[in-house]
């Protein structure tokens, strides 16, 4: 898969250093992945929410933070959306960011 914004991640790690080493592992992860629909992701990642169009919901650090992705099966791109804190999350409609 090719993640597209890796630089979303970068800036969110630097404001949140606990979440670096998570963050890298699961861009070389998905880097690596070839995901063909939802159910290759809910192997790997068991605890991810599949939500529609395409998005997945990763938890980060304990579920202290929250990734949004778009995936594009097709393609093989993932989108990050959206990474923030838990409560972050709950104030934004994460099927329309």
């Amino acid at each position: 898969m090719r993640v597209v914004a890796k630089k979303i991640l970068r800036d969110f790690w630097e404001r949140h250093p606990d979440s670096e080493g998570q963050l890298k592992t699961w861009f070389k992860e998905a880097t690596k992945a070839k995901w063909a629909c939802p159910n290759d992701i809910k192997d790997e990642y068991p605890k991810v929410s599949i939500l529609k169009s395409g998005r997945a919901v990763f938890n980060i650090c304990g579920n202290k933070y929250r990734l949004i992705t778009q995936v594009n099966y097709m393609r093989q791109w993932v989108f990050v959306r959206f990474i923030g804190t838990h409560s972050d999350y709950d104030k934004i409609d994460a099927d329309k960011i």
